[in-house]
């Protein structure tokens, strides 16, 4: 079988608990996201498994979008004991800084089997235009801007 390891993956992971600032209850690294332009729109995809919709928070504030989302304990019946928990609780917060290029007001966003995706629009003022030019003959002739 053959197996690939990362010898300082472990080294990481120790030296992150050490020496991490963050608070207890929050994530340790941001959850993974892919981020592509589709057309006039950017799509960007995170990674959230295993928490409810409900539990996830998108706010933009002065071209600064923010995807706050909670991963909460699992409600255990009486008499069930937890055996491992490796899965991170708490708090995960990301922000995205959109240039004035993007239409933060008309973002639109899906939840589907663990992953938001966000689809954020070109502004209509960033969109290639064509520009007529007069001649000094009177004709008009156009250019790409």
């Amino acid at each position: 079988m053959l197996m690939r390891t990362d010898p300082f993956r472990e080294l990481d992971r120790i030296t992150q608990q050490l020496f991490s600032s963050q608070t207890p209850g929050t994530w340790s690294r941001p959850s993974p996201m892919d981020a592509y332009r589709q057309g006039d729109q950017y799509v960007v995809a995170f990674d959230l498994p295993g928490i409810s919709p409900d539990a996830i928070d998108l706010d933009v504030e002065r071209n600064v979008l923010t995807v706050k989302a909670e991963r909460r304990p699992l409600e255990l019946g009486d008499g069930v004991e937890m055996q491992v928990a490796e899965r991170p609780l708490g708090v995960f917060s990301r922000q995205l800084f959109l240039g004035d290029t993007l239409d933060a007001d008309h973002i639109e966003a899906s939840y589907e089997a663990g992953v938001l995706t966000l689809k954020i629009p070109v502004a209509e003022q960033a969109k290639p235009r064509k520009i007529a030019i007069a001649d000094t003959d009177g004709d008009r002739k156009q250019i790409d801007a």
